[in-house]
């Protein structure tokens, strides 16, 4: 069960705004006392959605001098698009990228953006990226559902994100859930992969089927006659949830402590902002205050 929205419009002489809150959902089993998101939403009669939300982002959020570290997906490439033409048009200056993916590496550099390599000792402002798919409550999103291209890797994207001091997920309105569904990718190291996955297996036993992820081929529990092997080495496990998650964090905590698990696709550990796109509306939402009470 989503929590319920309750929106407060604002005189339209005085905003452009309309702001709402969400009430106290019932705490599941496994999780903390939590306050309400933070919501915006705008009014907009423009035809591409995502577009909008893109443009958002670059606009109200890339500054001059930022380093910003640049996701995937197709919200991305719109994002890096527009971030390019404001750099030739000097509406924004010396803005330097570290692109997460060689999609995006190539989208920027199609658009003269400057890129720099991800490095750990570099201070990054600013990450944006497109969410498979983002738990409504909390703001947990997933990551690496989609066909790895080439050198892609969902730990070097995954870690750009997290050294983010701002992070923005730029997504639909579909992709916005109260109860997320579907699989979360799972990078676990290829020795003795199998008793990983039975592990695995076992715990969310009833819940969830267990898949190693194929190179070329049809998808199935044991990855096919060529199960895809990462840049790093590792396999990746389609952790397919049969019914709604109930929490994406308790999920990501319970794969953090098995061995044999390098790392999952669900980001949560910081703070974030998703730019939610509808056919009329665009919501602004963050989980600041959620991440100032919760104890996860």
């Amino acid at each position: 069960m989503s929590n319920m929205a309750m929106a407060m419009a604002l005189p339209s002489s005085t905003s452009p705004f309309l702001f709402s809150c969400t009430t106290q959902k019932q705490a599941h089993n496994f999780t903390s006392s939590r306050k309400p998101l933070h919501r915006f939403v705008t009014r907009s009669t423009l035809s591409d959605d995502l577009f909008l939300a893109a443009k958002h982002t670059v606009d109200s959020y890339v500054k001059n001098g930022m380093v910003v570290g640049l996701g995937s997906g197709h919200a991305s490439t719109l994002a890096i698009q527009y971030l390019g033409q404001k750099l030739r048009a000097g509406t924004i200056k010396d803005v330097t990228a570290i692109p997460t993916c060689v999609s995006s590496a190539s989208e920027a550099a199609k658009a003269g953006i400057p890129l720099e390599q991800y490095d750990d000792s570099l201070k990054i402002d600013l990450a944006f990226d497109e969410a498979d798919i983002m738990e409504e409550e909390t703001l947990a999103a997933i990551i690496g559902r989609r066909k790895l291209q080439g050198d892609d890797s969902i730990i070097k994207e995954k870690t750009i994100l997290e050294a983010a001091d701002q992070l923005i997920f730029i997504i639909k309105e579909k992709q916005f859930k109260g109860g997320v569904e579907g699989s979360v990718p799972v990078l676990i190291k290829s020795v003795n992969w199998l008793e990983t996955a039975e592990e695995i297996d076992d715990l969310f036993l009833g819940d969830a089927e267990v898949w190693r992820r194929p190179a070329i081929g049809y998808a199935g529990p044991l990855g096919g006659d060529f199960p895809l092997v990462t840049k790093e080495g590792h396999n990746i496990l389609d952790v397919i949830f049969t019914s709604p998650i109930e929490s994406l964090v308790e999920v990501a905590k319970i794969l953090d402590q098995i061995d044999g698990v390098v790392e999952h696709g669900v980001i949560f550990r910081k703070p974030c902002t998703a730019i939610i796109a509808s056919e009329n509306d665009l919501q602004i939402v963050d989980n600041t205050f959620l991440m100032e009470s919760s104890n996860f």
